[in-house]
């Protein structure tokens, strides 16, 4: 009989076009030789050009699926995306603090590529005290760490700031994404427990086709702690696996594409 992967569960909005949200994150988990599952929190309709709508489910909906989920098959790993409202923040939230010792990757999703929200104002200060004090890694980028914390980063040098005020919210690690950094050759991230510190470098690559590259990234950690790994060895691997994905992304429809999340498969 063969053996079982190991179990990821994604907490996220549906992308329509397939890029991001949960789409993204199932693609990740089977390139990276795990079993994906998914709690729906909203549907979108989105495509390259930006996202045309958003429909939050109801908490109870949140509820069942996570629990029919977890108490059957169970889980190993736990990647959070777009939870939306305060409401269901709070309810992921609930369900995470009942499920001790599994680690959760928090990609703390404000708003999409385009700039569309996909975030409730009211709902940063559940994130800030309900959801960031359960994550095992924190998973921001630089526009999502000036939403949460107030910080800006312009350099590289900032960063460092950066991860202290997100790590003051109670995540065990902070990853702070640098890659919207404006300029440098390098795409350049930063680990950190407060203590322990890693830099995580990669030849940035100019294409425009970016779509769902958070969300790829925070699953590939889920994937690496599933495993086992220590959280430095499965940041270092899920850079690796999105620098190759970003080097694929491809063009879709008129605007911007998505990474290739099955460049490892193919290759």
């Amino acid at each position: 009989m063969t053996s079982r992967p190991p179990l990821v569960l994604t907490v996220a909005g549906s992308d329509s076009g397939g890029g991001a949200g949960v789409q993204a994150d199932l693609k990740t988990m089977l390139a990276l030789g795990v079993h994906g599952m998914s709690v729906l929190t909203a549907v979108t309709a989105q495509n390259s050009r930006g996202v045309q709508g958003v429909w939050e489910l109801p908490a109870e909906a949140v509820r069942a699926q996570y629990r029919a989920v977890v108490d059957d098959i169970g889980v190993q790993a736990v990647k959070t995306g777009m939870l939306a409202t305060a409401a269901l923040v709070e309810t992921v939230a609930e369900l995470l603090a009942g499920t001790p010792g599994t680690p959760v990757v928090v990609d703390p999703v404000g708003v999409s590529k385009h700039g569309d929200p996909l975030l409730a104002e009211a709902a940063l200060d559940s994130v800030r005290s309900k959801l960031l004090p359960l994550a095992t890694v924190a998973t921001p980028n630089l526009d999502e760490v000036a939403q949460l914390t107030g910080v800006r980063v312009a350099t590289e040098g900032d960063m460092r700031g950066a991860a202290d005020a997100v790590l003051a919210y109670g995540p065990r690690w902070a990853l702070i994404k640098g890659g919207h950094l404006p300029s440098g050759e390098e795409a350049v991230d930063l680990l950190t427990d407060g203590t322990e510190e890693l830099w995580l470098r990669a030849p940035r690559h100019h294409n425009r086709h970016t779509h769902g590259t958070g969300c790829t990234l925070a699953s590939a950690v889920a994937s690496g702690l599933a495993r086992g790994l220590a959280v430095p060895e499965a940041v270092r691997r899920a850079k690796e696996y999105v620098t190759g994905a970003l080097a694929g992304g491809f063009a879709l429809g008129e605007g911007i594409g998505p990474v290739d999340h099955g460049w490892r498969l193919r290759g």
